[in-house]
């Protein structure tokens, strides 16, 4: 089975789906791409052939995450809009009953180390970093994405990947927690599959359950309070300091382009 969105791609081989993230700007986060993303899933998780789920991009990046350059014209409205989508597919992510397993060949960072979050396993290229730097923009990161955060990580340095808003590879980066491994680019996407395959043996009906189990009260948290406190995103994206900061990021971005 294969299914071609405009930025994402699901292919289904012996069992395990691939969903490919495949959108231009190195797959920056944009609308088209979280319903792509939604949808895929979503196929995927009611497909009674796809035993596990490999994420995965094509190009050099996994995701550098939000597309400011879209978003940097979105007045408040469209971004409340914009947010509540992200967290809506975030969530569908997050609860796939099948395993899987985020393969991050290229750089994770922002929104798109948030997306490798919500796989039961990250498997980190040598030389990839990953990371969260939305405080040093000047944003919080979204009460849900905390949560998944917290409970993703699960180390002492939690609050410092965070708070700091650095980026992390190799050995520091499964030091953190953002990745449960790191492997060599050679034959990388292979080895995640077969990182994926192993997951993919288990009694399917028992691991569903016992992932919603584990995971049922920080969804339960997020589906209550992540829209209630998104106004304190908003404030944040939307102070002066912050549009000046992105409107910088944004410049440098299309210099070199």
């Amino acid at each position: 089975m294969s299914h071609v969105s405009k930025t994402v791609q699901l292919d289904v081989s012996d069992g395990l789906a691939t969903i490919r993230l495949g959108r231009e700007h190195g797959n920056a986060i944009n609308g088209d791409l979280l319903q792509d993303l939604l949808s895929a899933y979503q196929e995927a998780a009611v497909d009674s052939e796809v035993r596990g789920v490999l994420l995965a991009s094509a190009g050099k990046l996994f995701s550098p995450g939000l597309d400011l350059r879209e978003l940097l014209e979105f007045d408040r409205t469209r971004m409340q809009r914009f947010m509540a989508r992200l967290t809506a597919c975030l969530i569908v992510m997050y609860t796939c009953p099948k395993p899987v397993v985020a393969a991050v060949r290229g750089h994770a960072l922002a929104g798109g180390c948030v997306l490798a979050l919500t796989a039961d396993r990250r498997c980190l290229r040598e030389g990839a970093m990953i990371g969260l730097n939305e405080v040093k923009v000047g944003v919080p990161l979204p009460f849900g994405v905390s949560l998944i955060l917290r409970e993703a990580a699960r180390t002492p340095r939690t609050e410092e990947v965070a708070l700091l808003g650095r980026n992390y590879s190799g050995a520091e980066a499964v030091e953190v927690g953002l990745a449960h491994e790191v492997l060599p680019e050679d034959g990388f996407e292979e080895k995640c599959l077969e990182r994926l395959a192993e997951l993919a043996t288990r009694d399917p009906k028992a691991y569903a359950t016992t992932k919603r189990y584990l995971r049922s009260r920080t969804v339960e948290r997020i589906r209550a309070s992540d829209f209630p406190l998104l106004e304190e995103f908003l404030d944040c994206w939307f102070s002066a300091a912050t549009r000046a900061r992105i409107e910088s990021i944004v410049s440098e971005l299309e210099s070199r382009t």
